[in-house]
């Protein structure tokens, strides 16, 4: 089924675009996942929870909808990604019943679908990292920069949700070299396990990236901290032990005003560019250091493959007792530019939320932020709201993609923004 979408919006500063809203028979939009074609600018992706592939041949004028299929199911967990040949690849949960936490086979796997015709067409997918009983849960890829090299990392379960203190969570990571056709056998990356009741304590979160000499380097969150682990060899040999860079005050799990569920997981990106700041790595997490009434977004970098890390900086620049969460981050790979999406809700004193995007042009030594939202939304505490949102950026173009909420009902949007637009 192909579905032609035409950008609805109302002029603004910034084109709110909606590509997804709720519909009869499908999952509510959320979780979104974008990605702009290296290779084809023109061309974007976008993932939405739980099997929609939305994609615009234009630049985002306009939008077609397909959706996912496989025999390993398709149960949500979005994640997008292009590698430097121009195929897509939507990395996804399993679910090969199609009966969700009532079968032992849910969460059994991770999969990912690749397009090969930018997003017209997907496959039916590849099986990675399927080890039954166990679970495995929350995937994010990394591309190398010139090669079809990629890789996928991930949380393990020996049971989610499990309350027994013997059931444990473990960070893994597998690798493709050859367009996604195969991946490696899962290596555990993690030195201290956490439970596994998806919470502060549980290993959560990781994201990888791949800079231009095939040096991996991941990041995640556990027990009050973030953690950062590294591979200098392509993946086959890690640090000895977890290196915690950064406090995570009152942990990764939080509350906010509104939302059935909220986290700070961290966002590792890395600057592959040509610029003066290339090779950097930056994190970026929310937290709440100052207070359960204010969560703030964070950024903390290195110019020495992660040996040393700067102090965090707040990228947020409001007052006290008000609430930014849900960042995402991406770098430029053109310019080494860094773009973070957050929601914000510093101009009221009740749960209207506005997005908002920050932007660094001086390798994240300072930011400036912009709201980008075109009207505040109120999210309905009884609904699930998502985990996360997105952000891609190349040449100067930027596509933050999020979900709001109107009268209990979810959407997605994006919109395109040029850099040279931002002040």
């Amino acid at each position: 089924m192909v579905l032609m979408l035409f950008a609805q919006s109302s002029w603004a500063q910034f084109r709110n675009i909606t590509i997804a809203v709720e519909k009869e028979g499908l999952y509510p939009p959320l979780e979104p996942s974008i990605a702009i074609n290296p290779r084809d600018p023109k061309n974007i992706v976008a993932g939405v929870a739980v099997d929609r592939a939305i994609y615009s041949p234009d630049g985002g004028i306009t939008w077609r909808e397909t959706r996912l299929t496989s025999p390993f199911g398709v149960k949500g967990d979005p994640a997008i990604i292009f590698d430097a040949k121009g195929d897509a690849f939507f990395f996804h949960l399993s679910d090969p019943s199609n009966e969700g936490r009532q079968n032992e086979a849910w969460l059994d796997r991770i999969v990912v679908n690749r397009s090969s015709d930018k997003g017209k067409t997907w496959d039916e997918g590849e099986s990675i990292g399927h080890n039954p009983p166990k679970d495995q849960d929350k995937p994010w890829p990394g591309v190398h920069p010139k090669k079809q090299f990629m890789a996928v990392s991930w949380t393990e379960f020996d049971q989610y949700g499990a309350i027994d203190t013997t059931c444990k969570s473990n960070i893994l990571i597998s690798f493709s070299d050859n367009g996604g056709k195969k991946w490696t056998r899962p290596k555990r990356i993690n030195g201290v396990s956490g439970n596994c009741l998806d919470d502060d304590e549980t290993v959560e979160g990781a994201v990888p990236v791949i800079n231009a000499d095939g040096r991996v380097f991941v990041a995640w969150a556990s027990m009050g901290y973030i953690v950062f682990d590294r591979s200098y060899d392509g993946g086959n040999r890690w640090l000895n032990n977890d290196l915690a860079i950064a406090h995570q005050y009152g942990g990764w799990n939080m509350t906010i005003p509104g939302l059935k569920r909220a986290n700070g997981l961290p966002v590792l990106g890395i600057d592959n560019s040509p610029s003066r700041f290339g090779g950097s790595l930056y994190i970026c997490y929310a937290d709440q250091k100052n207070g359960a009434e204010d969560t703030d977004i964070w950024l903390i970098r290195s110019t020495n493959y992660g040996d040393n890390w700067s102090q965090p900086l707040r990228i947020n620049k409001d007052g006290v007792g008000k609430h930014q969460f849900f960042p995402w981050m991406t770098v430029d790979q053109a310019t080494g530019y860094i773009y973070i999406v957050y929601y914000d809700r510093r101009d009221y004193d009740d749960n209207r939320t506005d997005v908002y995007l920050a932007y660094s042009r001086d390798g994240g030594s300072s930011f400036k932020e912009v709201k980008i939202s075109e009207s505040p939304f109120v999210p309905d505490p009884t609904r699930f709201f998502g985990d996360y949102n997105n952000i891609s950026a190349h040449k100067g173009i930027i596509t933050p993609i999020w979900t709001r909420m109107d009268n209990g009902k979810t959407s997605v949007l994006t919109a395109v923004i040029k850099d040279a637009d931002l002040k």
